[in-house]
């Protein structure tokens, strides 16, 4: 089995940011929905939905301002463990020693991230 085959596609792009309520409100006026906030870690964070495409915004003191400023790509799964098992096998690296878990959504997500060859991150996300 691949880790290819477990992926149903992209999940959604994390964007930090300095500022929510502006960035609320850009991504709000060319029709975004904010389809959920929270707070993790004492910072808001927001997904933002149109049609297929989500963004996850969050507030953090390490923001680029520039191009390059997306911070990760996340896919969706059928079975995350089995990922997880996978790219271990692989021995991709990653910065998490197990599966995450936030309580986001109705059920939550658990997640794990790997490190790309460019210190891009590649974020596997299962919504409970």
């Amino acid at each position: 089995m691949s880790i290819g085959k477990l992926c149903t596609g992209i999940q959604h792009l994390g964007l930090p940011t300095a500022n929510m309520d502006a960035t609320l409100a850009f991504y709000s006026a060319i029709g975004f929905e904010n389809i959920y906030s929270t707070v993790n870690d004492g910072s808001r964070v927001c997904f933002l939905k149109l049609g297929d495409m989500v963004i996850e915004t969050y507030e953090s003191d390490s923001v680029v301002g520039k191009t390059g400023a997306i911070d990760h790509i996340a896919l969706n799964v059928t079975d995350i463990d089995a990922v997880f098992a996978l790219a271990k096998e692989l021995d991709l690296p990653t910065d998490d020693k197990e599966v995450n878990f936030l309580p986001f959504f109705e059920k939550g997500v658990r997640f794990f991230t790997l490190v790309g060859p460019n210190a891009e991150k590649v974020e596997f996300n299962q919504k409970l």
